[in-house]
């Protein structure tokens, strides 16, 4: 009888062992996605709505520092329009790094980086 005691006795804390083994990295789990994953993931989606609120005319950074206005719009690509020369190069949308909406003068009306 005294070895069906002491059975559940330790089955009871080794229980309490293991829930406490348990949290611990369960609760790591929670930090990293709050501290780290979960604003990534808000970074990328502000950067995905930035690439895709670009319009002809727009000014462009590109991630290579590539500078110049929106000639044309495809599917996933966009031409820039670079310099005075007026030289066209085809870029992905992935590659903005910075939108400048333009006023009808001309005049920069705001600035949207991918942060």
């Amino acid at each position: 009888m005294n070895l069906f005691l002491e059975t559940t006795a330790t089955t009871g804390t080794g229980t309490v062992e293991l829930l406490s083994t348990l949290a611990l990295p369960v609760l790591l789990l929670v930090v990293f996605y709050f501290f780290m994953i979960r604003p990534q993931n808000k970074k990328e989606k502000k950067a995905n709505e930035m690439r895709n609120s670009i319009e002809v005319g727009d000014g462009i950074v590109t991630i290579g520092g590539i500078v110049g206005h929106v000639a044309s719009i495809k599917e996933d690509t966009f031409v820039l329009e670079t310099g005075a020369d007026r030289v066209k190069i085809r870029f992905k949308r992935w590659a903005i790094q910075e939108v400048e909406k333009l006023n009808l003068d001309g005049d920069k009306a705001e600035s949207k980086p991918a942060k």
